[in-house]
C-alpha cells in the first residue's frame, strides 16, 4: 500500500472580530498539557497567529482522518481554553492593516528579512499532501504527469475567498496571494532528475530562495521525505473534504507512476496556459469553466468544472479501487458538488450573517461540530 501524509496550516482568530491572534506558542504548550497531542505533532509557522500539523506516515484515509480528527480537536479546545479560536481557512477573513508578528525562528526570521512586507502579510493556509515514490528519478516524471491535474485540484480545494473583511471575487485568494513569491505557481515540465536540481540549484545561486523548502511550486520533490508533495489545494474546511483530497492525490500519484512504467504519453500543457488555467481555477472554483488537461498537441480545452471533476475520477478510479476508497471517495465529491466548496460556503455564510457568520461556520465546521 502507497503510504501518505497530510499537513495543514491553520490561523489562531479573536472570537469576536476575528483579527489573528499571535497565541500560536501559547496554544501549542497548552495543547501539550493533554494526552490527545504531543507537541512535536504541531509547529510553529511564519507567523506567530499560525499553526501547522503534520500527520504520521499512513496507510489509508482512515488513518488520515483520524489524524486530522485529533489535531483539529485538540489544537482547537487548546485555543478557546486561552481566549482564541483557531480556524481552518485558507485567507484571514479579517484585519485591520497591521503587520503581523514573525515567529521567532531564524530561518523565519532569515525569511523575513530576505522577503521584508511580504512576510509580514502571509495570512495564508494551505493543505500538502505528501505521497511515496520510489526515489527521486521516477518522481520528477510523477511531477510532469500531475502537472495538468493542478487546475482541477486548485478548483476543488478552494476555501479563501475572503481578505481584510472583503469578498475577493475569487474563490481560492490564497493561490492569487502566493504568487508573489519568486519560485511558486506551476513547475516547468523536466527532463530527467538532473535537470530537475540543476534548476532548482540556479534558483538558489540567485539569491531569491533561502533554502529548498522554498521551492513553493504547486507541486515538487520533498526535500525531507520520500515523496511527491502537492501543495496546491488551501486547507480544507472540514477534515472531510481534506480526506477526499488526500485520497484523489494518492490516486493521482500512484497511477502517474502506473502510466509512467507502462510508458502512456502524458499531456504536457505549456506553461502560460497551465498558469492561466490555474489563475482561471482559483477565480471560479466550480463554478465555471475550467481548463482541462491538454493533449500532448499542446491545444487548450474549456470545460464545464463539474465535467472536468468526472473526468479526474474516470482517471485514477482504478486505483481507488485497488485501495478500497472508491465509495468513500466518490461519496465526499458528490458532497462537495452538491453543497459547494470552502469558500462557496464561506461567501454564503459572509452573504447571509456578515462577519460574524463566517466566523461561526469557521469555528464550527473546523472541529466538525
Amino acid at each position: 500500500m502507497t503510504t501518505l501524509g497530510v499537513e495543514e496550516e491553520y490561523l489562531l482568530v479573536d472570537p469576536v472580530s476575528g483579527l489573528p491572534v499571535p497565541a500560536a506558542e501559547r496554544v501549542r504548550a497548552e495543547a501539550s498539557l493533554r494526552p490527545g497531542i504531543d507537541l512535536g505533532d504541531v509547529q510553529p509557522e511564519l507567523l506567530k497567529a499560525q499553526l501547522e500539523v503534520a500527520t504520521p506516515v499512513c496507510t489509508s484515509l482512515d488513518e488520515i482522518g483520524g489524524h486530522l480528527s485529533r489535531m483539529r480537536r485538540e489544537l482547537s479546545a487548546a485555543a478557546e481554553r486561552i481566549g482564541c479560536r483557531m480556524v481552518a481557512c485558507g485567507t484571514a477573513p479579517a484585519g485591520d492593516g497591521k503587520l503581523m508578528e514573525v515567529s521567532e525562528h531564524p530561518r523565519y526570521l532569515a525569511i523575513r528579512a530576505n522577503a521584508r512586507r511580504l512576510a509580514d502579510v502571509q495570512l495564508i493556509h494551505g493543505m500538502h499532501v505528501h505521497v511515496a515514490v520510489p526515489d527521486r528519478e521516477t518522481g520528477v516524471q510523477v511531477v510532469n504527469r500531475i502537472r495538468p491535474w493542478l487546475p482541477v485540484l486548485v478548483a476543488m480545494g478552494a476555501n479563501s475567498p475572503l481578505w481584510q473583511g472583503l469578498d475577493t471575487g475569487f474563490a481560492s485568494w490564497r493561490t492569487i496571494h502566493y504568487a508573489r513569491w519568486p519560485v511558486e505557481g506551476q513547475p516547468p515540465l523536466f527532463a530527467d532528475l538532473e535537470e530537475y536540481e540543476r534548476r532548482v540549484d540556479a534558483l538558489l545561486a540567485v539569491g531569491v530562495m533561502l533554502d529548498r523548502g522554498q521551492v513553493y511550486w504547486q507541486v515538487r520533490l520533498s526535500e525531507r521525505f520520500p515523496t511527491v508533495e502537492i501543495r496546491c489545494p488551501d486547507v480544507q474546511l472540514r477534515a472531510d473534504d481534506a480526506v477526499m483530497l488526500a485520497g484523489l492525490v494518492r490516486a493521482l500519484v500512484v497511477t502517474a507512476l502506473q502510466q509512467h512504467d507502462e510508458k502512456v504519453p502524458y499531456a504536457a500543457p505549456e506553461p502560460e496556459l497551465l498558469r492561466a488555467a490555474c489563475w482561471l481555477a482559483a477565480r471560479d472554483g466550480l463554478e465555471g469553466d475550467l481548463f482541462g488537461p491538454v493533449g500532448p498537441a499542446g491545444t487548450a480545452r474549456r470545460i464545464e468544472a463539474g465535467d472536468l471533476v468526472c473526468e479526474l475520477l474516470e482517471h485514477v478510479t482504478p486505483v481507488l479501487d485497488e485501495f478500497g476508497d472508491t465509495a468513500r471517495v466518490f461519496s465526499l465529491v458528490d458532497r462537495l458538488i452538491l453543497q459547494g466548496t470552502g469558500a462557496d460556503r464561506q461567501r454564503e455564510a459572509f452573504v447571509a450573517g456578515g462577519l460574524p457568520g463566517v466566523l461561526d461556520l469557521l469555528i464550527s465546521d473546523t472541529t466538525g461540530t
